[in-house]
């Protein structure tokens, strides 16, 4: 008669459910694996999937009752490190879609926005495609593997059984929210430069010519030459993306690195 004592099933549950906790948790608000359209069951399926396959590569895992209030400790901390990963990804995204942002106000399309399930709230058109862009640029690159390989080294970093993260790791992941702006400026800057001067020459042209309503002819020349400029620009953005993709897993690192207090 096969029997279990309480030990062995405690040991069984705690290898599997910390590493799920975590993973889980990524999966919650990372780029692409968070994404509204992917049904949560789907999502909870892939994660204990791939809590199985890592659970026999990752260190020895204290047996600890998950009831326990060392238990509940040890849950929290699994879901901020899982959320902290995937914030710093997700960083980067709000990064080109703050630039679609840029874009659609200076052409004159920030008015044209729609209910984006992904962000729970309504978004620019622009600001949709430019986000659109970059998830198939990260899928072409494996990025969404790189952010999987960055989750499974933390168990490394950040063994389960360890009740401490140093606030570093917040601070880290704080600062690194600055590329928002950044980042999304520069991805925007040349579009908005050219469009800027097409503004400037038009206000100049109605200080010349009172008569020629710009507000007739200024809308329709922005909104073209903007389309004419995303054409030539956004074939030019892949090589800023995949630099901005691997500054963002350095960041997963700095994160990591900030919470061990190194």
């Amino acid at each position: 008669m096969l029997s279990v004592t309480q030990d062995q099933l405690y040991g069984w549950l705690t290898q599997f459910m910390w590493p799920f906790v975590r993973v889980l948790s990524l999966f919650a608000v990372a780029p692409l694996f968070g994404e509204s359209s992917i049904p949560r069951t789907a999502k909870i399926g892939l994660a204990a999937v791939f809590a199985v396959a890592i659970a026999p590569s990752i260190p020895p895992i204290p047996v600890i009752p998950p009831g326990s209030y060392t238990g509940l400790l040890i849950l929290a901390q699994q879901v901020m490190i899982g959320i902290a990963i995937g914030y710093t990804m997700r960083i980067v995204f709000s990064a080109v879609q703050t630039a679609g942002e840029f874009v659609g106000l200076q052409m004159g399309l920030s008015f044209a926005t729609f209910f984006d399930p992904s962000m729970g709230a309504n978004t620019a058109v622009l600001s949709r495609l430019f986000n659109i862009v970059a998830m198939l640029i990260f899928l072409a690159i494996d990025g969404h593997l790189l952010m999987l390989a960055a989750i499974v080294r933390t168990f490394e970093t950040l063994p389960i059984g360890e009740l401490t993260l140093h606030q570093n790791g917040w601070g880290v992941l704080v600062e690194w929210g600055s590329t928002i702006f950044s980042s999304g400026l520069l991805l925007a800057l040349p579009l908005i430069a050219a469009l800027l001067t097409i503004n400037l020459a038009l206000g100049i042209l109605n200080r010349a010519a009172p008569q020629l309503s710009v507000f007739s002819v200024g809308f329709p020349i922005s909104i073209t030459v903007g389309v004419i400029l995303l054409a030539i620009v956004l074939p030019q953005t892949p090589p800023f993306l995949e630099d901005l993709f691997q500054a963002g897993l350095e960041a997963t690192s700095r994160v990591v690195d900030g919470f061990a207090g190194r």
